[in-house]
């Protein structure tokens, strides 16, 4: 019975600090999320800041989220929302790449604007609702 008991224990132990272990790298992935929609609203919003390097901390801060997400995987129980994390986030970056970025780049703020108003905020704020659900 103390065999089982203990077995038991050790076995919540290591659930819960698992689901801790998730929930601290979604954590760090909202963050990462947030750093790359930060510098490109810096990237849109001012255009005394769109030189070099701004536009490398645009792609630094994208290519270190995708990063980061391949390396986690989906939580036990949530792979369905760990995979449309996934495919909205390919979504975000491809859009914002070949897309956004360039609109700002080339001056046109108002189609930039429409573009980051619309579909792009729709998918960061589904990437930030799905990452709530996997405890991030």
């Amino acid at each position: 019975m103390k065999k089982w008991l203990m077995a038991g224990t050790v076995a919540l132990c290591a659930m819960l600090w698992a689901t801790g272990a998730y929930a601290d790298d979604f954590k760090t992935l909202r963050a990462k999320m947030t750093a790359a929609r930060e510098s490109l609203v810096v990237l849109a919003t001012d255009k005394t800041r769109r030189g070099a390097d701004q536009q490398k901390i645009v792609k630094d801060t994208a290519a270190a989220t995708s990063a980061l997400l391949a390396k986690l995987k989906a939580p036990p129980g949530k792979e369905a929302q760990f995979q449309e994390l996934v495919e909205t986030w390919g979504a975000f970056k491809k859009t914002r790449e070949t897309e956004l970025v360039p609109l700002i780049l080339a001056g046109q703020e108002a189609d930039a604007l429409k573009l980051a108003g619309g579909i792009q905020k729709e998918r960061i704020n589904k990437c930030f609702s799905l990452l709530t659900e996997l405890g991030g």
